[in-house]
């Protein structure tokens, strides 16, 4: 028989199997000397062998795991039979005799908090916390062992079941301890946070406290006072109305009493004491080496450890140094791309950036620009550079963090400005020629002689080349690709927006300036869109290739269109599409991510949808007309300036080269994802052999590797258990799937939320950026990945954001409404491409904004409201 009872002397961290998070906690923390009130654990022995004299909990366990975790009242119902049964159960009589005998150990003339304790509670990656019951100032042998039995049945409260069923924990295996501790009688009790929940901010400590029992508090039946502290200095101070408090009784049980008014508004800690609590609260964090939620009370002056369990709800942090203060920028957000990536494709962005630069935290990316804001040309150049090239809120969250004392104090790094100038001056000299000097129409061949050549060089690269060997030139060409695409398409791509700009300071924010934006006849993402209406057009000549799509899979995709009338001829018009664009996808920087070659039939949402929103041959109509339209404007921005002889050279040069310059913009993301997926193809290949050889189970098991773990896999140096680091990364990527990134963050922890864009809206409005002028009414189809999309003509495409695997729903699209974007970001540019309306950085859209709500855009002022 394994043991019933542990005092909290007796186990640590490796318990948790046995007493639960909470029991397991206590007892490192009183392995560690810090305050804790004597206590012990009921074992989940105690409660499988407790259950376990019940024949009927089996079906009734069984029943539940049936269940729909969606299915609220039926769960309701269950949990109810379930607790009423356990309630009613007696508890074995040596269980019995082992609890009184470790309760009369610790001493029966106390009072005692008796809690429940799940083995599925306080982990690092989840919050079961207050799921089961509390039972406080319980006095006496029956008493105890009655809560005892109840603390067993609050395993089956609703909120335990709704949570594990929609987190995917099996009900049977989830068992629970109870602890048992002796009550302390505080005149003060609160909470301590050794990293600010509100803000994340890791040297910032929170502290709640207010009169008597901490159940006041936990409860919200009273707001406490809140005292912040920082390196030892109490930093803020919010004394609270504290009108009632809850006490313990003699005779057992609590009482809730209102306080004399003189002590409702007294600061409940002194001063002395918060910094006291802080300092221990750090402490406590140091031992179990992460932030924690720490529950305290004070009896005559001496502080009680009565709780610590992990803060669940924070970012995590990537590895920096917190001090000096540095700004991480997320690159999701710049990218469009603001999910999760596995390690391989995060492996593969930091090969090609320099990793100082480009951070991992939580499964995403940021970019660290902190050294180049300490410079007086950085903070005047980039948060201006973000705002019309990416996202006008990121911008102003760069702003709000550079302003600050402690970031202004660190001097910039020796030297730095004259590195920057020595990259850029070449790169600046060449922009300036094309704005000014070269043929902008000669752009074009250029850029896609030098594109077709990098490609020929990287095949060449990669083909006749085995093993270690063809995962280390995989390596090598990303390791240069930086540095050989910049200085040869950067200076072409950079005229787009600073002609744009240019034209904006001469001519003011005219609407024609938009308008030149339309039907860029050379942009490859353009073109892609086209070909998709082409796509569309013809499967409505072909109705049984109509029928199949819809039923078709991407493992017989081709083989079965070979099945129906027309398959033959779609499948060679598709086909040639792939060939170009087979390499794009959603969320396309990421090599891990499903290509369009590789699953097909992610593109018939886009086809579907364009058949049932866009008349035939509408998406080429509509390109000339817009082309038509760019030429209108730029002639009556001419006739604006006709007048100035030098003005009006210049305006119409830069015209010129934002048309010529605006086709080229999607061309370096275009050669960069055509690279990734001749990597992604020799790792693939690489992977299916480390399969043959029994490495790994699956080839698509090598997106949990890093580049360098995969060439130490082929070369047999790959040290630690595979299996379990596999285990290991799934289970965290999964974890990092649940987490919202941040805009902006700082190496402190803190999410950085920037003031709202000022301005007069309407009350209730959704306040974003204005990204394409005009005003449109419609249902809102809120979309969060492309190829689940089911856009009808006339709706309003709202997405978490868009890059170019997002374009052929475009077509389709009467406005658009991203979370994520700015000015010069993919969704911006073509919305006004193709003329909708856009407002684009309205946070949590897809959440606020439900689908099939009749919505306004106005991408003119920025903001959408919520018709009906």
């Amino acid at each position: 028989m394994d043991s019933y009872i542990l005092f909290f002397d007796q186990v640590d961290r490796s318990s948790l199997s046995v007493v639960g998070g909470k029991g397991a906690n206590l007892g490192e923390l009183t392995k560690a000397g810090f305050p804790v009130p004597d206590g012990f654990c009921v074992t989940t022995f105690a409660y499988q062998d407790f259950m376990a004299t019940s024949p009927e909990m089996d079906a009734m366990l069984d029943e539940l795991n049936a269940v729909n975790p969606n299915d609220l009242p039926r769960l309701r119902k269950l949990g109810e039979r379930i607790r009423a049964h356990i309630r009613q159960l007696d508890i074995p009589v040596r269980l019995a005799e082992q609890i009184v005998q470790a309760w009369e150990k610790v001493g029966k003339e106390y009072a005692y908090a008796v809690r429940s304790s799940a083995t599925a509670e306080d982990l690092p990656a989840a919050s079961f916390a207050g799921q089961q019951d509390t039972f406080l100032n319980i006095r006496g042998q029956d008493e105890l062992l009655r809560h005892v039995r109840k603390c067993w049945a609050s395993l089956f409260t609703d909120r335990a079941i709704s949570y594990r069923s929609k987190n995917g924990f099996d009900h049977r295996q989830v068992y629970l301890s109870v602890v048992v501790q002796r009550m302390v009688n505080p005149e003060i009790s609160g909470i301590m946070f050794t990293a600010d929940p509100a803000s994340g901010n890791r040297q910032i400590i929170s502290i709640d406290a207010g009169f008597g029992l901490g159940e006041a508090i936990v409860s919200g039946i009273v707001s406490p006072d809140l005292y912040r502290v920082r390196a030892g200095r109490i930093i803020d101070k919010k004394i609270a109305e504290k009108k009632i408090a809850i006490f313990s009784l003699p005779e057992g049980g609590t009482v809730k009493k209102e306080l004399p008014l003189d002590q409702q508004r007294q600061q409940a800690l002194t001063d002395e004491q918060i910094v006291q609590l802080a300092d221990l609260g750090k402490r406590i964090e140091a031992h179990f080496g992460s932030p924690q939620d720490i529950e305290f009370c004070l009896e005559d002056g001496r502080i009680f450890v009565v709780q610590s369990r992990p803060v669940t709800s924070l970012y995590p942090l990537p590895e920096l140094p917190q001090e000096p203060l540095h700004v991480l920028v997320s690159f999701g957000y710049m990218q469009m791309m603001t999910d999760a990536m596995k390690p391989l494709g995060i492996s593969v962005m930091r090969t090609v950036f320099p990793k100082s630069v480009l951070l991992e935290a939580g499964g995403r990316l940021f970019i660290d620009p902190t050294e180049l804001l300490r410079t007086k040309p950085g903070r005047r150049i980039v948060p201006k550079a973000y705002e019309q090239l990416f996202d006008e809120g990121l911008a102003r969250a760069i702003d709000e963090v550079i302003r600050r004392p402690e970031f202004e104090r660190v001097s910039p790094r020796p030297g730095l400005i004259r590195l920057m100038v020595r990259m850029m001056v070449p790169i600046v000299k060449d922009i300036w020629k094309n704005l000014w000097k070269r043929d902008p129409k000669s752009a074009k061949s250029k850029v896609e002689s030098f594109m077709e050549k990098k490609q020929s060089e990287i095949r060449a690269e990669l083909q006749g080349k085995s093993g270690a060997s063809r995962l280390e030139a995989v390596q090598h060409q990303l390791g240069v690709l930086g540095k050989e695409i910049a200085p040869k398409l950067l200076p072409y791509v950079a005229c787009y927006p600073i002609a744009f700009l240019l034209l904006k300071k001469m001519l003011g924010d005219v609407k024609e300036l938009h308008q030149l934006n339309k039907s860029l006849p050379g942009n490859i993402t353009s073109r892609m869109g086209l070909e998709i209406g082409d796509l569309a057009d013809l499967v409505r000549e072909l109705p049984e290739v109509e029928a199949y799509l819809q039923k078709a899979n991407d493992a017989t995709f081709y083989e079965g269109l070979l099945q129906v009338r027309g398959g033959e001829r779609f499948k060679a018009a598709f086909a040639a599409f792939i060939a170009k664009y087979g390499m794009r996808c959603p969320g396309e920087i990421d090599l891990t991510r499903p290509r369009w070659r590789e699953a097909p039939t992610r593109l018939v949402p886009a086809i579907l949808g364009h058949m049932r929103s866009v008349k035939p041959g509408e998406h080429r109509h509509k390109f000339i007309r817009g082309e038509q339209e760019a030429r209108e404007a730029a002639q009556r921005i001419m006739d604006q300036v006709k007048q100035s002889g030098f003005k009006s050279k210049r305006v119409r040069r830069l015209i010129e080269v934002y048309r010529y310059m605006g086709e080229l913009r999607e061309h370096p993301k275009y050669l960069f994802v055509s690279i990734l997926d001749e990597c992604k193809k020799a790792i693939l290949a690489e992977a299916e052999e480390l399969v043959k050889k029994g490495i790994l189970n699956e080839k698509e098991d090598a997106f949990f590797f890093t580049l360098d773990e995969l060439i130490q896999l082929t070369k047999g140096e790959f040290y630690r258990d595979i299996f379990a680091c596999l285990a290991d990364r799934k289970e965290k990527y999964e974890w990092h799937q649940t987490l919202k990134p941040p805009k902006v963050m700082t190496s402190e922890g803190e999410v950085v939320t920037p003031s709202p864009r000022k301005g007069e809206f309407p009350g209730g409005a959704l306040i974003g950026t204005p990204a394409s002028a005009g005003v449109a009414e419609g249902i809102a189809r809120v979309v969060l990945k492309p190829e689940e999309a089911h856009l009808n003509e006339g709706e309003i495409l709202v997405a978490p954001h868009t890059d170019p695997g997002w374009t052929p729903l475009f077509q389709s699209a009467k406005a658009l409404v991203t979370e994520v974007g700015g000015l010069m970001t993919h969704g911006s540019v073509v919305a006004r491409e193709y003329g909708i309306p856009a407002v684009v950085g309205v946070d949590g859209a897809t959440g606020k904004i439900k689908d099939g709500q009749r919505i306004r855009v106005d991408g003119n002022q920025g903001f959408v409201e919520i018709l009906a």
